[in-house]
């Protein structure tokens, strides 16, 4: 069995959603979050694009549906001993399937949380089950549930976070030799994942961002690849990855001179970034963090330039992203706590001036101030 934590970690987060669902009066839970299914079971697959839910009964059993391609993934990376199978074949409504098992789990009539928000279930597979469910029982959103529970990280899972880091500084280190002059953005990106995988690490749940010239001003991956010149601008945003759990980081590395315009900002993007360091203590919300970061933007006249968000939780996730909630934004009341994996990111683009900088690193959070997890300092890389 291909487990990455011991039984008794996954019986002590059965334990903490057991006690969630007797003060939320549900007697089941419906999980759709692959994410939710992995850290409450260690299932893991990417089968999750189809219809698949785990129904977790206010005893602490569980019962997966799913389809047959995820029978034996299902039987050899997780501790599930019950799994259904729904058929493939023209006309299928898995959503059926879920209800007769429902019944046969004697909860007609029950109180049902439903994990909704979550790209496990599409808004057509969504509109199915509630149409099977309306007569059902009582049905409630409960897609928060387990997320909030997964904020907060075990001794176990900071072991994953801090080699995930570990891999995410070796994938800078392999790349750096290669940033300069002439240097192909397409064997860069294969030597930061390649050392992520010879380092034992795993894809990440969304790609790498990876643009230099006008290209350093996105903030997402877009295929086609260019080769570096004299005086340019790389921006990188790449995760190292272990068992799912992700540590990422970003960085505009520079080729050549630096110019005055670059210098303003990567001190405008330091400042900011300590800033958050400093606000990302026990005492402050989310929203506080975010604050931080808008005020040093703003002393540097930046305002206009710096994004809405800086930063999310991270921790195991699936495709299509590595983002995890809650954010660094305006007004988030969540409080910061010990043991989470927060990354932080400044991200300055200046298209009038064609100018790109970022600085990210992730984070544990402990009593006082956070603790990088990355090796790498914040000085500005020039090749």
């Amino acid at each position: 069995m291909a487990l990455h934590f011991e039984r008794s970690e996954f019986d002590a987060r059965r334990d903490r959603l057991m006690i969630e669902m007797a003060e939320k009066k549900l007697d089941a839970m419906l999980l759709f979050a692959q994410e939710s299914m992995y850290w409450l079971t260690g299932y893991d697959t990417f089968g999750f694009c189809f219809f698949q839910c785990l129904v977790v009964k206010a005893d602490g059993s569980m019962v997966l549906l799913t389809r047959s391609a995820d029978l034996r993934q299902a039987r050899q990376t997780s501790i599930i001993d019950n799994i259904v199978l729904w058929t493939d074949r023209d006309g299928a409504n898995p959503a059926v399937d879920l209800r007769n098992l429902l019944n046969d789990l004697d909860l007609l009539g029950a109180r049902i949380g439903v994990e909704y928000d979550t790209h496990g279930l599409t808004a057509f597979n969504g509109r199915r089950l509630d149409e099977q469910l309306q007569t059902f029982g009582q049905i409630a959103d409960a897609s928060g549930i387990v997320g909030r529970l997964r904020l907060f990280k075990s001794p176990a899972e900071v072991a994953k976070a801090e080699k995930a880091a570990n891999l995410s500084d070796d994938a800078l280190d392999a790349a750096l030799p290669l940033i300069k002059q002439g240097g192909d953005e397409a064997l860069i990106l294969a030597a930061m994942q390649g050392a992520i995988f010879a380092g034992g690490g795993d894809y990440p749940a969304n790609e790498f961002i990876i643009g230099s010239g006008i290209d350093a001003l996105l903030c997402r991956y877009k295929a086609g690849r260019r080769k570096l010149t004299k005086n340019d601008q790389l921006t990188l945003e790449w995760a190292g990855v272990f068992h799912h759990y992700h540590a990422p980081m970003m960085r505009t590395v520079l080729t050549g001179k630096v110019s005055k315009r670059h210098q303003e900002l990567f001190d405008a993007a330091r400042a900011a970034l300590l800033a958050v360091e400093k606000a990302m203590t026990p005492g402050n919300s989310f929203g506080d963090v975010f604050d931080a970061h808008a005020r040093t933007m703003e002393a540097h006249g930046l305002t206009k330039h710096r994004l809405n968000a800086c930063g999310y939780s991270v921790g195991a996730r699936f495709t299509p992203s590595w983002m995890d909630m809650p954010m660094f934004y305006q007004g988030n009341p969540e409080p910061i706590a010990p043991n989470m994996t927060l990354f932080a990111h400044m991200i300055i683009m200046d298209s009038e001036a064609e100018t790109a900088m970022t600085l990210g690193r992730t984070y544990l959070t402990t009593e006082s101030q956070p603790k990088p997890l990355s090796r790498h300092d914040l000085d500005l890389i020039v090749q």
